[in-house]
C-alpha cells in the first residue's frame, strides 16, 4: 500500500530538486562524462540508461504525491480493498491518506454470515471525509443502492427488463425487491386476475419499469407488459405453424361447464365438452386441472378471428364403427351404470358406448316405477343385447333376459288346485297380494275371500304380513297373473243351503239391514234371507224403515231358495196367514154339531172357504 504524509513527500521532492540543480554534482557529472567519453562506448550507453531510470522514478514520485492529495466527493462510489476485519468493523483502503471503516453488519447475509475476507475488493460509497483529521466514513450498503439505481436508470432508458422477487402483498398489489423495494400493481402481475395472490409471494420474475423517481424512492413495475410481449411473439409463431388436422401440445388454461380452454402457445383454443371423449363427460373438471399438459387435434381454424376449435376424442377411433361386430343381438355383456332417468338406466359398456336398459326390461315379475329401485349409479350390472343401431348410436339392453323367466316354470311348480302358503305383501281395495316365489305375487280377489261374508275392504279381516293359505285358481303366463282363492279352501255353504232351510219352514234370524224394499235377516254366518216389503204384512206397507230395528230377532217363513243366485226369500205375511188359518180351523173343529139343517150348511161353507184359501 502506497501512503505518504505531506512532510515526507515534500522532503523527498526537495531532495530530488537539490540533486537535479547542485553545481558540484554538475561538475562531477561533466568529469564523469569526459571519462566516459574516453572510455569504451559500452559505458556511455549505461550512463544514458541510468538517466532514463531517474526520470521514470521522478514521475512515479510525482504520481504518488498527487495521489496523496486525492479528494473524494461525498456520495462518490469508489473501489477499495479490505485490509483488516474485527468483530465490529471492516477496514477498507480506498487510496486516501487513511483507511475507511465500515460496520461489519453491512457484510452479513440474510443468515447472519459474513461474506467478506481480507484482500477482497469492494465497492463503497464515501459518506463523508475529514481531511484535517484524516478520517473517512464509508458505506457498502449505500454503494450497492447507488449501483442499483444506476441499473434501474439504465434498464428504464434501454426499455429492458429487470429481475426481482415478490416479497410481500400490499394494498393494491405487491412489493418487489429489485435491489430496492418497488411496487407492482395487482393488475400488472399477470395477464389474468390472480385468484390466490399469496401464490406469487416469494417467486422471482422479470419486470418492466413503468416509471421511477429516485428522490422519492418510488418505482412502479409491470410483469404483464413482458407477458403480453411474450404472448404476442408466441401467438405469431403458433398461428404460422398450425393447421386443421394437426396434433399439437397445449396447456389447460381455463375450465368451464361447456369445455376447456387450452393455451397452444399465445393462442387459446376451445376443447368443447362433446369433443373431449367418445364417452360421457359430466363436467370437464372430472378429467382436467388448470396447468395440465395435453395433446389435442385442430378441428377448425379461423385465422381472421383467431378462433381455434380443438378435439381430443378425435385422436382415437370412434368405437361405434365396430360396435355391431362386438355387440351383436343376444350377446351377454356387463357394464357400469352411468346415469338414471325415469324410463331406464344407461350402462357404459366401454368408453364411448352406452346402452339403455328400459324399466320394462329390468325384471320379469316386478313392475318397476323407477330404475333407482333396482340399480344405482356406479353399480356393475349384467345384461343381454336386445337391439343395436350404430347409425343412431343406440343399444337396447335387457337385465331380466340375463336370468330365467320364473313364469316359464311357475305353472309346473304350482298347478291349479295347489294349496300354497305365503305372507300378505300388500292390501288393496280389490284384494290381497300374497308372495309366492321371489318376484311373483298371487292375487286373492275380494270376491274370493269368503263365500258368505260381505266384505267392504280386505283390511277388515287381514293385515299386511299375515301368513295365509290359499288355493291356486288360475295362472295367466301371457299377462303374468297368478289368481288365488281363500274361500275355496272350504265348501260353498250355498250348495247345501236347501238341505238346511226347506221351503215352507219357519225360521228365526237377526235383522242385519232395513231398506225401503225389504228386511235382510241373517240365518247363519254369511247366509241371509230377504223379507220383501210386500211380504211383511197383509196390509200395504210403503217402507219397513222405522218399523224394524237392526239386531232384532225376526221369525219368517221360507218362501223360496236359489242357490245359484245365493238368494233366500222369506215372508212374515205368509206366516201370519197360516196362523189365522190355524185359529179358524181350531174354531170350526171345536164348534158343537148343529141340530138344524142351517147349522150344517154354515159349517160346510166355512170349511170350503178354508180349503179354498
Amino acid at each position: 500500500m502506497n501512503q505518504f504524509s505531506d512532510n515526507e513527500t515534500n522532503k523527498q521532492l526537495e531532495k530530488n530538486e537539490e540533486m537535479a540543480t547542485d553545481p558540484i554534482q554538475e561538475d562531477s557529472a561533466e568529469q564523469d562524462s569526459g571519462t566516459q567519453d574516453a572510455s569504451s562506448g559500452t559505458e556511455g550507453n549505461q550512463s544514458a540508461s541510468s538517466e532514463a531510470d531517474g526520470e521514470e522514478s521522478m514521475e512515479q514520485l510525482m504520481d504518488l504525491y498527487e495521489e496523496s492529495f486525492k479528494r473524494f466527493a461525498e456520495g462518490e462510489v469508489v473501489t477499495g480493498k479490505i485490509i483488516s476485519m474485527d468483530k465490529d468493523n471492516v477496514l477498507v483502503d480506498i487510496g486516501y491518506k487513511s483507511e475507511g471503516q465500515i460496520p461489519i453488519h453491512e457484510f452479513r447475509d440474510e443468515n447472519g454470515e459474513i461474506k467478506a475476507a481480507v484482500g477482497d475488493s469492494v465497492e463503497v460509497m464515501v459518506e463523508w471525509w475529514d481531511d484535517e483529521n484524516e478520517m473517512v466514513v464509508l458505506s457498502k450498503e449505500k454503494a450497492e443502492k447507488i449501483k442499483v439505481w444506476e441499473e434501474i436508470k439504465r434498464a428504464y432508458d434501454a426499455d429492458e427488463p429487470i429481475p426481482g422477487t415478490i416479497v410481500n402483498r400490499v394494498k393494491g398489489g405487491f412489493s418487489v425487491d429489485i435491489g430496492v423495494i418497488a411496487f407492482l400493481p395487482g393488475s400488472q402481475a399477470d395477464l389474468r386476475p390472480v385468484r390466490n395472490l399469496d401464490d406469487l409471494v416469494g417467486k422471482t420474475f422479470d419486470f418492466k419499469i413503468l416509471k421511477y423517481n429516485r428522490k422519492r424512492s418510488n418505482i412502479v413495475l409491470s410483469r404483464r407488459v413482458i407477458l403480453e410481449a411474450e404472448r404476442e411473439a408466441k401467438r405469431a409463431t403458433t398461428l404460422s405453424s398450425i393447421y386443421e388436422g394437426k396434433v399439437v401440445p397445449g396447456v389447460v388454461k381455463n375450465i368451464t361447464e361447456y369445455g376447456v380452454f387450452v393455451d397452444l402457445g399465445g393462442v387459446d383454443g376451445l376443447l368443447h365438452i362433446t369433443d373431449i371423449s367418445w364417452g360421457r363427460v359430466k363436467h370437464p373438471s372430472e378429467l382436467f386441472a388448470i396447468g395440465d399438459e395435453i395433446e389435442v387435434k385442430i378441428l377448425n381454424l379461423d385465422l381472421e378471428r383467431e378462433r381455434v376449435s380443438l378435439g381430443m376424442k378425435q385422436l382415437t377411433e370412434d368405437p361405434w364403427l365396430t360396435a355391431s361386430e362386438k355387440y351383436p343381438v343376444g350377446t351377454r355383456v356387463s357394464g357400469h351404470v352411468v346415469s338414471l332417468t325415469d324410463y331406464g338406466a344407461f350402462v357404459e359398456l366401454e368408453e364411448g358406448i352406452e346402452g339403455l336398459i328400459h324399466v320394462s326390461e329390468m325384471s320379469w315379475t316386478r313392475k318397476i316405477r323407477h330404475p333407482s329401485k333396482v340399480v344405482s349409479v356406479g353399480e356393475e350390472v349384467e345384461a343381454v343385447v336386445l337391439d343395436i343401431k350404430p347409425d343412431s348410436r343406440r343399444i337396447s339392453l335387457g337385465m331380466k333376459q340375463a336370468v330365467p323367466n320364473p313364469w316359464d316354470v311357475i305353472s309346473e311348480k304350482y298347478p291349479v288346485g295347489t294349496t300354497i302358503e305365503g305372507k300378505i305383501k300388500n292390501i288393496t281395495d280389490f284384494g290381497l297380494f300374497i308372495g309366492i316365489d321371489e318376484g311373483i305375487d298371487g292375487l286373492v280377489h275380494i270376491s274370493d275371500i269368503s263365500w258368505t261374508k260381505r266384505i267392504k275392504h280386505p283390511s277388515e279381516l287381514y293385515k299386511k304380513g299375515d301368513v295365509v293359505q290359499a288355493i291356486v285358481l288360475e295362472i295367466d303366463k301371457k299377462n303374468e297373473r297368478f289368481s288365488l282363492g281363500i274361500k275355496q279352501l272350504q265348501p260353498d255353504p250355498w250348495e247345501t243351503v236347501g238341505d238346511r232351510y226347506e221351503v215352507g219352514k219357519e225360521i228365526t234370524g237377526t235383522i242385519t239391514n232395513v231398506t225401503d224394499f225389504g228386511i235382510f235377516v241373517e240365518l247363519e254366518e254369511g247366509i241371509e234371507g230377504l223379507v220383501h216389503v210386500s211380504e211383511i204384512s197383509k196390509e200395504k206397507i210403503k217402507t219397513p224403515v222405522g218399523m224394524f230395528n237392526v239386531g232384532d230377532l225376526l221369525t219368517a217363513k221360507v218362501m223360496h231358495i236359489n242357490g245359484d243366485e245365493r238368494r233366500i226369500g222369506l215372508s212374515i205375511k205368509r206366516l201370519e196367514i197360516e196362523d189365522e188359518k190355524e185359529l179358524l180351523s181350531e174354531y170350526v173343529n171345536n164348534m158343537r154339531p148343529a141340530t138344524s139343517t142351517f147349522g150344517e150348511i154354515l159349517r160346510e161353507n166355512l170349511q170350503e172357504k178354508l180349503n179354498g184359501e
